[in-house]
């Protein structure tokens, strides 16, 4: 990673999913502490409520009322009889995002950007896309590199668990691990940011911070979640803690002086350091920033 990117790192260790049909709880999404709140017109959104819900949840954006949460807002996917008037306005409304599920390919990526321009959405809005079908996990490179407008992947493990015939299962079955491998190693690739899938088991708290723990030592930016009880656990699996924040400190200083001094074999706490240790020793401290400047 670079230093400019590094310099402009967005938490985006929590990113809660939360009803746009659901008046109340768009209210009490503005005293919940996730550093991402996805306002849904699609799964959790009937039928005959989308149209009060794309309302809702416009008016939202537009209220100014979130405070430091990144904001975006999940329409109805391609082809789908609500999908063009959702991006309309959310266009107009002007999240940070605008969150579009099942996107099978390069070619539907570049059909949403112009689709987004070609409604007036501002630069600011930055198109993320779910990968969560068999097709999008074979062309995973090719969606995540397909435009620079595209800057989050979103994990649908829900559903690619459903289109696969297979089954939820602690520690998730080995489909599903190469799924998010594959779309892991394809974000990175292209320089985007990643998202993991939800874990649907609300009262499972230890079942929840399992698995939201093998996310993050995948390597994962964040964790999507489905209730404001993940928040809190999420953000601390995925921020780095004050133990990790102090070696990376240290680790540096002590690797800027080695290099000082004309040493060329650096050494802390036992063990080599080399530049890799110290890019990501920088990320970390970037995360860190970025959280306590929310």
């Amino acid at each position: 990673m670079t230093d400019t990117l590094e310099t402009s790192l967005r938490p985006r260790r929590s990113v809660l999913y939360m009803p746009g049909a659901n008046e109340r709880a768009l209210e009490k999404a503005k005293g919940i502490d996730a550093d991402a709140l996805i306002l849904d017109l699609e799964d959790a959104v009937a039928p005959e409520a989308k149209g009060d819900a794309r309302d809702r949840v416009c008016a939202a954006v537009t209220s100014g009322e979130y405070g430091h949460r990144e904001l975006a807002i999940r329409v109805n996917g391609i082809g789908t009889e609500w999908h063009d008037a959702d991006i309309a306005a959310a266009a107009q409304a002007g999240p940070d995002a605008v969150l579009v599920p099942k996107v099978n390919s390069a070619a539907e990526v570049l059909q949403l950007v112009a689709a987004l321009e070609q409604a007036g959405a501002p630069a600011t809005t930055k198109l993320w896309a779910m990968i969560e079908t068999p097709i999008a996990l074979l062309h995973a490179e090719e969606i995540c590199a397909a435009h620079d407008r595209l800057t989050v992947i979103v994990m649908g493990t829900n559903d690619v668990v459903n289109e696969t015939y297979g089954l939820h299962v602690p520690g998730r079955n080995p489909l599903v691990l190469t799924a998010l491998s594959l779309s892991l190693l394809a974000a990175r690739v292209a320089g985007k940011v990643i998202l993991d899938g939800v874990y649907n088991d609300v009262k499972n708290l230890e079942g929840f911070e399992s698995e939201a723990r093998q996310g993050r030592e995948m390597g994962f930016d964040g964790k999507t979640l489905i209730h404001p009880s993940q928040v809190e656990p999420t953000n601390a699996l995925f921020g780095p803690s004050a133990d990790e924040v102090e070696h990376a400190e240290a680790m540096i200083s002590t690797f800027e002086e080695a290099k000082a001094a004309g040493q060329g074999v650096v050494t802390f706490n036992g063990r080599m350091v080399e530049e890799l240790h110290v890019r990501d020793g920088r990320r970390i401290l970037a995360l860190a920033d970025a959280i306590r400047s929310r």
